[in-house]
């Protein structure tokens, strides 16, 4: 999207694919298989924020062999840029059911500075979970702030602005079967 022009171009605008649709199928089922090993036949709970983790989440709760149950929580971070987290957190929509005594799996598209995570994992632990554990699909280590103990990483990735498969630039990009590199023209709005 130049920000001249204000268009989106779902291809042009991507500098590299850095996960493709097929590895992330086969990440997703080892997962899952992993997961299902885990837990067995113990019911989990499995808890996704809005927007970027849905489509994950869909998949992975398809690959998990043990009785799932999913619920999901909207939160905002304000205070930062379009492109930064401030780890300032408003839980806009919150659990819909109870988790306690619960084993709680948060389902996350990327950790970046681990700050949101960081609060949501305090805010969770609050509610009495019988375990909380978090997997994420891509993890960028280089960018953490917090220590955040991750159980299950699809991937580990470089510090790249990334889109596609839930992850959002302005809202757009989340419908790409891929992680691709937005090109830095397309946020910095320099041609």
């Amino acid at each position: 999207m130049t920000a001249s022009a204000g268009r989106i171009d779902l291809v042009a605008d991507i500098g590299e694919v850095l996960v493709s649709e097929e590895q992330i199928a086969a990440k997703v089922t080892e997962l899952g298989a992993r997961i299902g090993a885990d837990y067995g036949d113990r019911r989990l709970t499995l808890v996704s924020v809005l927007k970027g983790s849905l489509p994950f989440m869909a998949d992975l709760m398809r690959a998990i062999p043990s009785p799932v149950r999913i619920d999901l929580m909207e939160v905002s971070s304000y205070g930062g840029t379009s492109t930064e987290s401030s780890g300032l957190v408003r839980i806009l929509k919150d659990l819909s059911a109870t988790i306690e005594g619960e084993d709680v799996l948060i389902v996350e598209d990327i950790i970046d500075t681990g700050l949101t995570l960081n609060y949501l994992i305090r805010y969770l632990r609050g509610k009495n979970p019988k375990s909380l554990r978090i997997c994420t699909l891509l993890d960028k280590p280089a960018r953490r702030l917090v220590d955040i103990p991750v159980d299950y990483v699809g991937f580990t990735i470089p510090d790249q602005f990334v889109v596609g498969y839930g992850l959002d630039y302005g809202e757009y990009y989340r419908n790409l079967r891929f992680v691709g590199v937005l090109r830095p023209e397309v946020y910095t709005g320099l041609d």
